[in-house]
Order: C-alpha cells, then structure tokens, then sequence
C-alpha cells in the first residue's frame, strides 16, 4: 500500500512540474525557428537608422523590451506601432551601426505608422509596393525565388540566404580576363577588395546563379576559373540587368567591401550597381 502511494505522489509530482512550464511567447522565440514568424506590438523607446534600408527600434512590449528592425521609417519616439512578420534573429550584428543585438525581429510596420519606409534606392516606396527584402509582385523574381501568388512576402533572411549562396556544382569554368586598367579576374578582386573598395571593376565571367527582384535589385553570381572553390572562386553582382545562367558577360561596377544588407547577411566583397554586357 505504502508503495502505490509513493508512485501516485511521483506521478502528480511530474504532472505539476508540467503545467508550471511557461508557455513560449514572441520574445522567447528561438532564432533556429526560420519559418517562425508573428506580431509584435509595443511603444518605440528608441529608434537607430541604419541607412539606407532599416530602422532599429526598441519597444516596450507587454513581456518586456526588444528590439525589431523594419524598413526605413520615420516613427517617432513615443509612438506606438505593430510589427508583422516578425522574424527573430540572435546574436545579430550590425555592421552599419557597429552594434551587436543579443536578438532583434525583422519584419515591417503594420499601418501608417510613420512616413512611408524608404525604398531600396533610397525613395519612398510607393503604395502596397513590398518593404526591402520582400518579392516584388512578378517580375524577373519567378521561379528563381520561389516568388508566392499575390505578392505574399516571405522572410528577408530566406531572401539573402538565396542570394548568397552560390551553386553547389556547376563543373569546369574557363572565361579570359577582361581588358583595361581596371579589369580584375574573381580572384583578383576577392585578394585586392581592400585596395578596391568603392573603385569601379571590370570582371569577366560566367552567370552561375541568377536572382531577380531582391531589394529592388537582381543578384548575380559569376565565376572565370579563377580562385579557390568555397574562399575566392565566386562573385555576387547587383544589377538592373537581366541575364540567364550560362551566359558569359562583362560586369562594370563599383566594389563594396563587408557591405552589410541586414538579416544576417554581410558580403565580405560585393560589386555593385553593375552594367552588364554580353
């Protein structure tokens, strides 16, 4: 008798442990969780601009204070907004305002709160145009981004994680160096980006990847041969053009050095507002 009674106190021992648990809410919300995404609403305590696409605000929510980063706004201190699509990203760094956040959410102001986020060139972005980050309805953005009916957003993170990762494969490349003084081969431009920073290039080289209608931008990636696979062999371009994998082109733009585009996701080299040419 005695020792049924010891295994029923054990059994609504662990059965009170359980319902003790807290239950998980938006600032609990583990950074792992990719697809995760929910509203967060609160008053702006404060409110960093990282030109030329975010704002980071710190609100003062029903569970606490936290930190959420919208594109670009004008909200004032004091007032209070609600952040859809909130997305949470641990240990983040912001290399714009050389500050680390233990955990900031990415999403967009809900409403009007505010004047109107910038766009991604730097203008107000006209009405139900996506904030920086997001599908434009349409578009080049296809099939390449998996871009959703309706012009639905996915998360920014997703956006820059397919821009930035290269092809797995795509066999053997071999494309002659471009002419001129400031023609550099990819290799050259990943060992001389310091040297190079904010200078216009000239690369020659192979579309390896193709992505269209990110940050108002289409994302290329080109390689000649060139460096070693993984390190220095593969160079992101944002254009205006449009261009098929396969195609060999001349890319003319100005290189960026550990260029920071939120999310998560800073270029140790970049080249931009690139001219393309076959």
């Amino acid at each position: 008798m005695r020792r049924v009674s010891l295994v029923l106190l054990a059994a609504l021992a662990v059965a009170g442990c359980k319902k003790q648990q807290p239950t998980t809410d938006v600032q609990q919300q583990p950074a792992a969780q990719a697809g995760a995404s929910a509203a967060i609403q609160g008053k702006v305590l404060e409110r960093l601009d990282a030109p030329p696409d975010y704002s980071y605000l710190r609100l003062e929510t029903a569970k606490g204070e936290t930190w959420a980063a919208v594109p670009r706004t004008e909200v004032a201190v004091g007032s209070s907004v609600t952040v859809t699509d909130a997305m949470p990203m641990n240990g983040f760094e912001s290399k714009t305002l050389n500050r680390k956040f233990d955990l900031v959410y990415f999403g967009k102001l809900q409403g009007d709160a505010g004047a109107p986020p910038a766009g991604p060139m730097g203008g107000a972005m006209a009405a139900g145009e996506m904030p920086p980050g997001h599908p434009q309805t349409g578009g080049a953005m296809g099939g390449a981004m998996g871009g959703m009916p309706g012009g639905d957003p996915t998360n920014m993170a997703a956006q820059h994680k397919a821009a930035a990762a290269g092809p797995a494969d795509v066999g053997d490349v071999k494309v002659p160096k471009a002419s001129g003084a400031d023609a550099r081969t990819v290799a050259e431009v990943w060992t001389q980006r310091a040297q190079l920073a904010e200078k216009p290039v000239t690369v020659r080289g192979k579309v390896v990847k193709f992505n269209g209608g990110i940050m108002g931008k289409n994302w290329v990636h080109l390689r000649d041969g060139t460096g070693t696979a993984g390190k220095d062999n593969d160079v992101t371009v944002t254009t205006s053009d449009v261009v098929a994998v396969g195609d060999v082109v001349v890319a003319k733009g100005t290189v960026r050095v550990d260029k920071d585009f939120g999310a998560g996701y800073a270029y140790p080299v970049i080249i931009e507002d690139a001219k393309l040419a076959k």
